[in-house]
Parts: structure tokens; sequence; C-alpha cells
């Protein structure tokens, strides 16, 4: 029979409908998709071997579950995408507050009324997209909020009495049972709160009040943490966590190409963006890098971490520095130049935070460094090593790059604002750079060839072998001794 034609008791038990918990069904479903190799947590990178095995064996294993890592690591991400885990449907009773299964009613409305009703008791079906809440904790957060309190203003209504359960208004987790419930940012919550969570967890029910009355709740408790609010904002108190089944820690990608695909997942980008700017793999490549140059920085406070969230809104901002620029400049189409990365400067000091050696040296100035670190770290990936020191007559292969630039007496300048015909015969006038780009990356289209000659100059500005001059326009480059020299 079709759920849209159980519309009452009497139908549901002829249905042959089977009441389960919300654990039961979450570990049934896993199992049968498990079965058909179906993939359960869509849009998650990185986490195959690591987080989602974790999250599976939580599951059927039937456990309250804590998610704890360091902010943009997709701890929310994961527990909403639990819901996919949950049947299509569920049969409540209709008008009920706390979504009362028919079979086994818990709340003194849906007992009454089907003693009233019996068979005839109207029934309603819950999706399972509406079967998940959502708390952030807060230090405002109280046991009213979360668990309920007495309603005076119904007690006056209904005329009754405080010691009637019927004044009770239930706060966000009774209404939230038989679904999956969040709250983030657990250590955040006063203890006195995190103690009201006791019952719930342990005993399944809750007490309101000085009321007799217990409600045995049917919930799965899915929790966020961050490392960091332990020491600097509070703690999950000890009785609670102990009540908490598996505690799964996350993690950032551990490598470029699983970053690269939550960047492109993730990052919001007009449709005129997609069209008319062409950015360069190199370029994915150099922006994901920077945010990993950022973990490991000493001028970043690592406890706090650096969230993927950073090269996405990088991301966006790196398209809309060189879509400002073509549109300035008439250009119907371009691709992203290495100067385009001053852009995503903004994107990077509002996401980091600083130790005392980093706030000395200046957010922007550490992220504009941090551009300067990728670009050394990948430059071995692409072209033979730089070295520092090289015997006498020894020819290296950046010897002819140099010295151009030693010979050229006019400043070399690549402008923010140059038009694509301009930035292209600029770099196309410094002409070992072509041999050099020959010889060791050949197969490179003439688009991304611009955006490689320009990552050479920086890496060569890296290693000491150019100079680069940072200003209001643009950025110059010259030989580090070329200057002195003509003075002399």
């Amino acid at each position: 029979m079709k759920i849209d034609k159980i519309k009452t008791l009497g139908l549901l038990k002829k249905s042959g409908y089977q009441s389960k918990s919300i654990k039961d069904e979450l570990r049934e479903n896993l199992i049968e998709k498990i079965k058909n190799k179906e993939t359960i947590f869509e849009g998650i990178h990185g986490y195959e071997s690591t987080v989602i095995p974790e999250l599976q064996r939580a599951i059927l294993s039937r456990h309250n579950i804590n998610l704890l890592g360091l902010r943009g690591q997709a701890k929310t991400r994961l527990a909403r995408l639990m819901i996919t885990l949950l049947d299509e449907y569920i049969p409540v009773v209709a008008g009920s507050e706390i979504n009362d299964d028919p079979l086994k009613p818990i709340s003194r409305f849906a007992i009454e009324l089907i003693e009233e009703k019996g068979d005839e008791t109207p029934i309603a079906w819950l999706h399972r997209s509406e079967r998940f809440a959502e708390k952030l904790a807060t230090p405002d957060v109280t046991v009213a909020d979360i668990i309920g309190d007495v309603d005076p203003i119904k007690a006056a209504n209904l005329k009754l009495t405080y010691a009637d359960d019927r004044v009770i208004h239930y706060g966000m987790i009774p209404r939230a049972n038989r679904c999956i419930f969040v709250i983030n940012e657990l250590p955040d919550l006063q203890a006195r709160i995190q103690v009201a969570l006791f019952n719930i967890l342990q005993e399944g029910d809750i007490q309101i009040r000085g009321f007799k009355l217990r409600l045995p709740l049917d919930m799965q408790f899915v929790f966020t943490a961050n490392p960091e609010d332990y020491t600097n904002r509070g703690s999950i108190i000890t009785p609670l966590k102990d009540r908490i089944g598996s505690q799964i820690l996350t993690h950032y990608p551990e490598d470029i190409e699983t970053a690269k695909l939550i960047t492109e997942q993730e990052a919001k980008s007009d449709l005129r963006q997609k069209e008319s700017i062409h950015v360069p793999e190199l370029a994915k490549d150099l922006l994901e890098q920077i945010v990993f140059e950022a973990r490991e920085s000493d001028f970043i406070d690592e406890k706090s971490g650096v969230s993927a969230r950073l090269s996405i809104t990088a991301f966006e901002n790196l398209l809309s520095t060189a879509e400002l620029r073509s549109l300035k400049a008439g250009d119907e189409k371009t691709t992203v130049r290495l100067t385009d990365f001053m852009g995503i400067i903004p994107s990077i000091t509002g996401k980091v935070e600083l130790v005392y050696e980093g706030e000395q040296e200046g957010a922007a100035q550490v992220a504009y460094n941090l551009i300067g670190e990728a670009v050394k770290t990948l430059f071995p990936e692409f072209f033979p090593k730089i070295e520092k020191l090289k015997k006498q007559d020894e020819v290296g292969p950046y010897d002819d790059v140099v010295s151009w630039f030693f010979n050229n007496t006019a400043d070399f300048e690549l402008l923010d604002d140059l038009r694509d015909k301009e930035y292209k015969a600029l770099l196309e006038s410094v002409t070992p750079l072509d041999d050099l780009l020959g010889e060791h990356q050949p197969n490179l289209s003439k688009e991304e060839s611009y955006f490689v000659k320009e990552f050479v100059l920086w890496a060569l500005v890296e290693h000491k072998q150019l100079s680069k001059y940072r200003f209001t326009e643009g950025i110059q480059f010259k030989d580090p001794y070329s200057s002195f020299i003509n003075d002399l």
C-alpha cells in the first residue's frame, strides 16, 4: 500500500509497518548501501580511507558520535549527509509536537489521541529531509532552549495549573525526536547545559523541571568540536564525553589533488567567469600549495588551523581579480596570471590567526610571503633545482634568464592592469624563457606558458637570483646586482 493512502493508524497496522529506532534505521540502510556499493557520503573528498570507515563503524555500532577537528574539515557536512541513510518517510501521529511513532507513542497528546480515536487516529508522513536538527552551542544557550520549560501562556490559555504536564513547552531536542540532532562546537556549551544531556544520551529520556514526566526519546546525536576550544573557551565535561560512543578525528586534505577537488566543488563562480577566464592547472596547484604553506607557517597559529574555506574563497577572489582586470582592459577573454594572486590576499588575512611574530610582520605581508613560499615549494616539480652555489665556469639552466635581466637597462614591470596583448609581449621579450620552457616543459600549451614564465621569474626571486619589488601598480623584476654596478 502506498504511503499517501495510509492516513490512519488502522491502515498503518494493516500495511505491516514495523517500528524501529533511528539508530537501527541508519544501521540497516548503511548495510544496504554498502552491499549495493553505493557512494554514501557524496561530495566528501580525502576521507575515503580515514574518517568515513570510522563513521561507518560508529553507525553500525549504534553510537552517538563526536566529530573532533579543526575548522573547515567538513564536520557539519558529514553530519548533514547522514540523513541519506534514513528511510525516505516515517509515519507520525498527526499534530504531534515531538514526531510520535503511532505504534509507540510517548507524548500525552499522542497517547490520549490514540485512546480516543483508536484505529481512526490520523497519521502524517515525515520526509527524511525534515529529520535533521542543528544547534550551534553558544554560552547563552539555556536548558529551556534545548530541553524545555513551563509555558505560562499555555497554562493561562488552557486554564491549567503548573502541576499539569500539558503546560510544558518542548525544547529543540524533544522536537527532534526520531531525528538526527547536531550540536556544533560542543565545548562552548556551558557545563550545566552539558549535564542536562547526560540522561538523554544514557537512558534516552528527558526530565523537565519537577515533573515526573519522562520521555524516552529516540535520537541520533552528532556533536562537533574543535580541539582549540578545549583550552580557549571550554571543554566537554568528562561524564558527557564518557557517554559519547565514538569520537572521530577529522583532518585537512593530505595532497593537492584532493584539495583541488574540494575547491572546484565548493567555489561559486559566475557563468561568465567560467566562459571568459582560463585558469592554468599550475595556478590551481599554486593556490592549494599556499594553504599548505599556511598550515606549516611559523607565523600562523597551527592550533587554530587553516580552514579549507580559505582556498575556496581565495579561488573565487582569484577569478574575480582576473575578471576585473579584463573588464577594465576591455579583453573578452583572459588567463589567470601570477600577479592576479595579489587579489587573494584579503582571503588569506581574514582566515588565519597569527602568532605574536606574525602580528609583528603584519597579516598582509605574511599572506604575500606565503605566495612566494608556495612558488618555491612547487618549482622543483617542474624545473631543475636552482642551486645557490655553483662551481666556477659551470653553466646553469637559468644563467641566460638572469643575464637577460643583468643586461636589460629598461625596467621590467608587470603591471596589474596590463592588457593581455601587452602582458604576453612583455614576457615574450624575455627570450631565454622560451628556451627554458622548450627544454623542461615542452608540452605546455601557448596559453599556459605565460603563467609558467611568470612562475619561473618568481622562483628565481625566491632563490635570490633576481630581485622583485612590489609597488602600487604592479611588480618590477630586476637583476639584484645590476643597479649597484650601474651606480658604480
